[in-house]
């Protein structure tokens, strides 16, 4: 959601501007998990074996998925002629070193925004509530970038260390990228991150880059596969199929293709088995999974 892009994009077409959200030029071959869903409760991402509550026993993650509202993506921006509802999504992960939040949800905008995308959010206290934890519990936040519907809870965490690319520190505080009050706030602890990170035994951070040149996604190691949260390296997971199809087929020698993203060859080489979207209720899994 940058404030420039809306700015930008009106002054030279008359329309509207997006989130920083880029139109794929991909196919959309669905890939879905038929057991999380995306509603107005908080569903919980689940793996085979998992017996529910929030005690972990073990360094291996747990992840939550959390529903905190949605947004209206006008016509102008979607590509075709009706305007379309995105949800905003992040992820509570249960870890043995405390419990992490993977983005915030949707901060306060200008008048001009507002009305421009009519968002409805759900407080991010409701959504921590319904598995039974509290903003105080939080140990620490990962934001995969500081556009302020992935960022718009930080304020309510003061004092909580929030990890994120310099880059993308540098370029919000920059001005014009997304709403000032929620990067400066008081009480906010930034540590700052040049590249890939191990955070915790089994939570990895990789640079994401593409939608900002600071995005980072979280790459969580479990016995029964890799889970990804992209946030939003790739807007839904039809595109992220669509670009790790594109990457198999340059292995396999084909020619002329799309390209893809290279940072794709780095999340491949954890062979993930869920890759978990910001703006996408769909979760990708590889053709193979049973």
């Amino acid at each position: 959601m940058r404030r420039d892009d809306l700015r930008e994009r009106r002054r030279h077409s008359g329309g509207a501007a997006g989130f920083g959200h880029r139109r794929s030029r991909y196919g959309r071959a669905v890939a879905r998990h038929g057991a999380v869903r995306c509603g107005n409760r908080l569903r919980t991402v689940r793996r085979p074996g998992d017996h529910g509550g929030m005690h972990s026993t073990s360094a291996h993650p747990t992840v939550h998925r959390l529903d905190l509202g949605y947004f209206v993506r006008p016509a102008s921006e979607t590509g075709g002629p009706e305007p379309r509802v995105e949800p905003a999504l992040a992820y509570l992960v249960e870890h043995d070193r405390g419990l992490l939040l993977f983005d915030t949800g949707i901060g306060a905008a200008d008048p001009e925004t507002e009305a421009h995308y009519r968002p409805r959010r759900r407080p991010l206290q409701a959504a921590l509530a319904g598995v039974g934890v509290a903003l105080a519990d939080i140990s620490l936040v990962v934001n995969c970038h500081l556009h302020f519907d992935h960022c718009g809870g930080n304020p309510l965490l003061a004092g909580k260390p929030i990890l994120v690319q310099d880059v993308e520190l540098a370029t919000a505080r920059r001005g014009d990228y997304t709403i000032d009050e929620l990067i400066d706030f008081p009480g906010a602890r930034y540590e700052q991150l040049t590249g890939e990170a191990e955070v915790w035994p089994g939570v990895r951070v990789v640079p994401t880059p593409g939608h900002t040149d600071g995005h980072q996604s979280l790459v969580l190691h479990h016995p029964d596969g890799t889970v990804v949260l992209a946030g939003q390296a790739h807007d839904f997971a039809s595109h992220y199929a669509s670009d790790h199809l594109a990457r198999q087929a340059a292995l396999d020698g084909a020619a002329r293709l799309p390209g893809y993203r290279r940072w794709l060859d780095r999340l491949a080489a954890f062979a993930p088995r869920r890759v978990y979207f910001a703006h996408d209720c769909s979760v990708w899994e590889p053709p193979h999974a049973p």
